[in-house]
C-alpha cells in the first residue's frame, strides 16, 4: 500500500477483525497495552475497540511526553520565566500542562513571563541569536523522537559559542518505562493491570529501532509488536499479538517495517550519544521515579545545561487529588472512571496531563468516545 487512505480501508479492517475473532481463544482474556498516544488516538478515532472480540482489551499506557511530564519540571520552567527573567521556549502542548498553584506555562505567560511557543528546537536558537542581551532556555521534552533535534541545537550552540542559550532537558526513554510498568513494586502498590503484550511506539522506533525491545520481551516474557499509527496498522498488530500469545511466543515483531528497521537511525543515535547521557533516575507522572529512564546533558556541553546554569533544584509535586491521570497512565483506570472527566476537566480547561495533549487518553476519549459512555449508562 502506498496511500494513506489504503491504511484506513473499512473492508480490510473488518477482515482483520474477523481473523482476530477466529483466532482468539474464547476461554481466555487478552490485555494489550498501546504505549503511545498516537495509537490511543487511532483506536478511539477509528473505533478499533468496537471491532475487537469482547475478550480482547486495549489498555491505554503512558501516552505521550506531555502526559508523563511531572508537575515539578513545569514549575522549574515557570520559575525561570517569572523569577529569573529568562525567555523560555517550548512546544505548544507543553504550554497548557497544569502546574503548581493553578499555573501553567500559558498562565505564567499571562502574568508577564516571556514564554514562547516554538515549532522546533532550532527556533529557540534563533530567538537566542536575536536577543543577545537576554537569557534563553529551551524547555526540551519528548521521547526518543524529539531528542535528536535537541542534541543538534546544543551542538549548534556550541559551534556558535552562543553564551545566552541553554536547555532544560526533560527527554525520557521508552523501554525503561515499559519495564517499570511491569517490574516496579511502587507501581504495583499504586495498582496496575495484567498485560499480555505491548504495541510498541512507531516514531520512537524509527529512531531506536526494534533491537532495544528484545531484552525486555525475552526477560519479561511479554511480546511486543511495533506498529504504525493508522487503524489497519493497529488492527494487524493486535492480530500479531494474539498469535504470539496463542503460540506461547514472546518476541519483538515489526508491523511497521515500511519505516522501522532493527537498528533504527544510527546517525541520530550517534548525535544523541555525543550530547546526552542517561540520568540515574527521573520522575514520570503517574509512574513515580523510574531508574535510567531519562537523559541529561553530558559534562562536555555543561555550559548549555539550564539545571546547572541556574542551580535548579527539582522538587516532586503531587497531582490534583481529584485527577486520575496517574491511574490512567498505568492502565488501571479508563478516562470515564475519573469523576472530573468531561465536566470540570475538558480540553479547554484541563485538570490533568492526559487531557492536555491530543494524544492523551482523556483527550482522545473526550473527542471520540465520551458519548458511548452515555449510551452504556442508558442501556
Amino acid at each position: 500500500m502506498k496511500y494513506i487512505d489504503e491504511f484506513r480501508d473499512g473492508d480490510i479492517a473488518r477482515k482483520i477483525a474477523d481473523r482476530i475473532a477466529a483466532e482468539v481463544d474464547p476461554t481466555r482474556r487478552y490485555s494489550f497495552m498501546e504505549f503511545c498516544g498516537g495509537h490511543t488516538h487511532a483506536i478511539s478515532r477509528y473505533g478499533v475497540s468496537e471491532l475487537l472480540p469482547d475478550n480482547v482489551r486495549m489498555v491505554h499506557g503512558p501516552g505521550c511526553p506531555v502526559c508523563v511530564l511531572p508537575i515539578g519540571r513545569i514549575d522549574l520552567a515557570i520559575q525561570l520565566a517569572l523569577e529569573r527573567n529568562v525567555i523560555v521556549c517550548t512546544y505548544g502542548d507543553t504550554m497548557r500542562v497544569p502546574a503548581s498553584g493553578g499555573l501553567s506555562l500559558i498562565k505564567a505567560k499571562a502574568r508577564g513571563g516571556d514564554i514562547r511557543m516554538v515549532y522546533s528546537a532550532a527556533d529557540a536558537v534563533r530567538i537566542a541569536q536575536d536577543n543577545p542581551q537576554r537569557e534563553v532556555v529551551f524547555f526540551a521534552i519528548g521521547f526518543e523522537t524529539t531528542t535528536p533535534p535537541t542534541a543538534l541545537v546544543i551542538r549548534e550552540a556550541a559551534a556558535l559559542d552562543l553564551t545566552n542559550f541553554s536547555v532544560l532537558c526533560c527527554h525520557v526513554l521508552t523501554p525503561a518505562a515499559i519495564t517499570h510498568i511491569l517490574d516496579s513494586p511502587e507501581v504495583r502498590e499504586l495498582g496496575t493491570v495484567s498485560i499480555d503484550g505491548f504495541i510498541g511506539p512507531a516514531h520512537v522506533s524509527i529512531v531506536i529501532g526494534t533491537a532495544p525491545y528484545v531484552p525486555f520481551a525475552e526477560g519479561y516474557r511479554k511480546p511486543v509488536v511495533i506498529a504504525g499509527f493508522e487503524p489497519l496498522d493497529v488492527m494487524q498488530a493486535i492480530l500479531m499479538l494474539v498469535r504470539q500469545v496463542n503460540e506461547g511466543r514472546c518476541e519483538v515483531e515489526n508491523e511497521f517495517a515500511r519505516v522501522v528497521s532493527a537498528t533504527g537511525n544510527l546517525t541520530a543515535q550517534a548525535i544523541v550519544a555525543d550530547v546526552f547521557e542517561v540520568r540515574p533516575t527521573f520522575e514520570w507522572r503517574g509512574l513515580g521515579e523510574v531508574p535510567e529512564s531519562a537523559l541529561r546533558i553530558r559534562p562536555a556541553y555543561a555550559r548549555f545545561d539550564a539545571e546547572l546554569r541556574y542551580d535548579l533544584r527539582y522538587r516532586p509535586v503531587p497531582d490534583n487529588k481529584a485527577c486520575e491521570c496517574g491511574a490512567i497512565l498505568r492502565g488501571v483506570k479508563t478516562p470515564s472512571q475519573c469523576k472530573i472527566f468531561g465536566s470540570v476537566c475538558t480540553p479547554e480547561n484541563p485538570m490533568g496531563s492526559c487531557m492536555v495533549s491530543s494524544e492523551g487518553a482523556c483527550a482522545a476519549h473526550y473527542s471520540y468516545g465520551r458519548f458511548k459512555d452515555i449510551a452504556l449508562v442508558s442501556a
